[in-house]
């Protein structure tokens, strides 16, 4: 269950509710899981604007995108195609192909246990066992 954070300038996205609902389901068919409201509920992207002259780069340019995915371990292939497909639905939503070349993503692997739902921290096993009886009951 991914959280994912976007930090751009303000005025990178017109829609930033689309964009962070897109990221979301993104990642969501990337991981692979199970279409259930455990994970749709719990899947989200929060866009974050900031003013211009907050960000650089040693050039000075501050119009780059940066983009954080927090989930359990994805393989390789899963990497890619995450890395990719976030890249293209962060230049479209801005209407920018361009910034595909200023896009960073970065996924960043969440500590066994360190999911924390309804007020506790969830293991793998947690939440496969939550799954598992979300599917039983459908």
């Amino acid at each position: 269950m991914p959280m994912i954070d976007v930090y751009a300038a303000q005025g990178t996205f017109n829609d930033k509710h689309t964009l962070a609902k897109d990221l979301a389901a993104a990642v969501m068919r990337w991981e692979k899981v199970p279409d259930l409201a455990l994970f749709r509920n719990n899947t989200a992207a929060f866009v974050h604007d900031l003013p211009a002259d907050s960000i650089s780069n040693v050039a000075g340019d501050s119009n780059y995108v940066r983009v954080q995915v927090l989930t359990p371990v994805l393989d390789r292939d899963k990497q890619l195609g995450v890395v990719r497909e976030l890249t293209d639905i962060v230049a479209a939503a801005a209407g920018d192909p361009q910034l595909t070349e200023r896009t960073w993503v970065l996924i960043t692997e969440s500590p066994e246990g360190g999911w924390g739902l309804q007020g506790h921290a969830n293991t793998g096993a947690d939440i496969v066992a939550a799954a598992r009886r979300a599917l039983a009951e459908k």
